[in-house]
C-alpha cells in the first residue's frame, strides 16, 4: 500500500496527462507558454478572485506575497508553529520575525484566541495555515486584521479545494497561497505553487517579483526573485482539472470514511479525531489522527509497517522547538502546539484510495493500539 497513490492517478489520466505534455514539447514555449495563462484564468475561475498568478513552488507563493506586501526586516508575522518550516521560513528570509502564537486542539489549527494579544507597532501581516485541508478561523482572523489594518495571507498548501462559509480556500484573505507539489490535492509533477488575490495592486506587484522584478523586458521596477511555474506544470495541472471536483467529493468522502470506520472500533481507541467545523468541509490533504497522551507513536508506526501500511508525521516538533527558529520562540512556549507534534499521525489518503484498503489501514489501526488500551 502506498501513503499516496499517485500512479493510480496517473493511470486514470494518462491519455490527457501525456497530451498535454506532448502539447508543449511540440510548441516548445518552456517559459510562460500559453498553458501559464490558461491555467491561471482556470484557476482564478475556479477559487473566485480576480488574479492568479502561478509560482515556482508554495514557498515561493509565501515569499512573493509577503514581497508584495513590502515586507521590511524587523517586521513581525503572526502564525502558527505548527506547519512545515516554509511557512516562517519565508519571513526570516526576508528579514522579519516570525510571531508564534498557539493552536487548537482539535482542529490543529491557529487559534485566533491568541493572536490580539501577539500584535505589536511592528506587526504587518497574520499568515494562518489551513492545515490538513481544513481552512482555518479565517472569519475571525480577518476580523482582528481589520481593526489593526493588516494583512492576511493564507497558506493553503494542504486545503486547496476546500470550502469555507461558501467560498473557496485562497479566495478568502489578502493573498492565498498554495503549492502543487505532488502529493498536494491539486499537484503537478515536479515543483509549483499559485497566489491569488482580489488586489490588482498586489497582483501587478507579485507578477512583476516572480520574474526578478520586471515590469517589461529588463525593465526592473522592483527586487524580485525566478519565481515562475514552468510551461509543462502548468500544463500538467490543466490536464488534472476536470477530475478534481471528482477528486475533492472523494477526499471528502474517504475522510467520513474514515471516521465511520474508527468510531467503528468505539470510544476505547487511545485516539482523537480531528474536528471539522460546521461552516467548512476538509479536503484531507493529510488524514491525521491525534493519538492519546502517553500512545507510543513509534511502536504503533513500527506495527503498522509490519503489516504494510505506512504512517508519516505532519509534523514531528514545532517550529520554535526547530534549531533554525528558537530564537523566535514565545516566552512560555506554545503548549498546544507542542503537545500535538508528539501526538499526531497520519493515515494514507488520496482519492484513488480504495475503500478496501482504507479498511484494513483502520483495522490494523486498532490492533496496533491494542497494547495501548490493555
Amino acid at each position: 500500500m502506498q501513503f499516496i497513490d499517485l500512479q493510480a492517478q496517473y493511470a486514470a489520466l494518462k491519455g490527457e496527462i501525456n497530451a498535454a505534455i506532448q502539447r508543449v514539447l511540440d510548441h516548445g514555449q518552456y517559459i510562460m507558454g500559453p498553458e501559464v495563462a490558461q491555467v491561471e484564468q482556470a484557476l482564478a475561475a475556479f477559487v473566485g478572485v480576480k488574479h492568479c498568478i502561478t509560482v515556482a513552488s508554495g514557498t515561493e507563493a509565501l515569499l512573493i506575497a509577503l514581497m508584495a506586501l513590502e515586507l521590511q526586516p524587523g517586521d513581525e508575522v503572526i502564525t502558527t508553529p505548527f506547519t512545515f518550516a516554509a511557512t516562517a521560513e519565508v519571513i526570516a528570509l526576508l528579514g522579519g520575525v516570525p510571531v508564534f502564537v498557539d493552536v487548537q486542539p482539535d482542529t490543529c489549527n491557529l487559534d485566533p484566541a491568541w493572536i490580539e494579544a501577539a500584535i505589536t507597532p511592528r506587526t504587518r501581516a497574520i499568515m494562518p495555515v489551513s492545515l490538513y485541508g481544513q481552512v482555518a478561523d479565517l472569519a475571525e482572523v480577518n476580523a482582528i486584521a481589520a481593526r489593526h489594518g493588516l494583512a492576511v495571507i493564507e497558506d493553503a498548501a494542504q486545503s486547496f479545494g476546500a470550502t469555507y462559509q461558501g467560498r473557496r480556500s485562497c479566495g478568502l484573505s489578502t493573498f492565498g497561497a498554495t503549492s502543487f507539489f505532488p502529493s498536494k490535492p491539486l499537484g503537478c509533477y515536479g515543483d509549483g505553487g499559485a497566489l491569488f488575490t482580489d488586489d490588482d495592486r498586489l497582483a501587478q506587484a507579485a507578477r512583476e517579483i516572480r520574474v526578478h522584478g520586471q515590469s517589461a523586458r529588463y525593465t526592473h521596477t522592483r527586487v524580485g526573485v525566478g519565481g515562475r511555474m514552468d510551461t509543462l506544470q502548468c500544463a500538467v495541472v490543466l490536464a488534472k482539472l476536470p477530475r478534481f471536483e471528482w477528486e475533492l467529493a472523494r477526499r471528502r468522502a474517504l475522510g467520513e470514511r474514515y471516521a465511520r470506520l474508527i468510531d467503528h472500533h468505539g470510544a476505547g481507541l487511545p485516539l482523537q479525531r480531528l474536528a471539522v467545523r460546521a461552516d467548512r468541509d476538509c479536503v484531507w490533504g493529510q488524514y491525521t489522527v491525534i493519538l492519546s497522551p502517553g500512545v507510543d507513536r513509534a511502536a504503533v508506526q513500527a506495527r503498522l509497517k509490519d503489516v504494510g501500511i505506512p504512517t508519516a508525521v505532519h509534523y514531528p516538533r514545532a517550529l520554535h522547538q526547530q534549531a533554525a527558529y528558537a530564537r523566535f520562540a514565545p516566552a512560555g512556549g506554545c503548549p498546544v502546539a507542542e503537545g500535538l507534534a508528539a501526538r499526531v499521525m497520519s493515515l494514507p489518503m488520496s482519492p484513488d484510495l480504495a475503500e478496501a484498503d482504507q479498511e484494513r489501514v483502520v483495522a490494523a489501526l486498532a490492533r496496533a493500539l491494542a497494547p495501548a488500551v490493555g
